[in-house]
């Protein structure tokens, strides 16, 4: 992604000024971590994805999305990530990962199923 500035809400922005040594130590983490296994970027996000769902972090779920979709994944890769978390962490919480999901789709124009 270009510029992650752009799409990070206005408190992080306000928390990253604010306390710049922490958040570079966040972002020296999340390198690391990127860095440490076989998984490319796009099963990253993914994987990451369907753990913000799983706490029901909306900003984590709309920024994994973003994530994911700069990494390369579909809108069905991303819709079956979700889906397939069913049993896991049930219904009612996937169905709101997914309108969450479908904020950050439908700002970007990804094609959306029509109803």
């Amino acid at each position: 992604m270009d510029n992650k500035s752009d799409h990070n809400p206005f408190t992080y922005q306000r928390l990253k000024h604010q306390y710049p040594d922490y958040f570079s130590a966040m972002e020296a983490l999340g390198t690391a971590v990127h860095q440490a296994g076989p998984l490319d970027e796009k099963t990253v996000q993914l994987v990451q994805l369907g753990a913000a769902a799983a706490i029901r972090s909306e900003g984590a779920v709309h920024s994994h999305t973003r994530r994911a979709l700069a990494a390369g994944a579909t809108t069905e890769e991303i819709h079956h990530a979700l889906i397939a978390l069913t049993s896991t962490i049930g219904f009612p919480t996937v169905i709101a990962a997914m309108s969450w999901v479908d904020d950050v789709i439908g700002k970007r124009g990804n094609d959306a199923p029509e109803l």
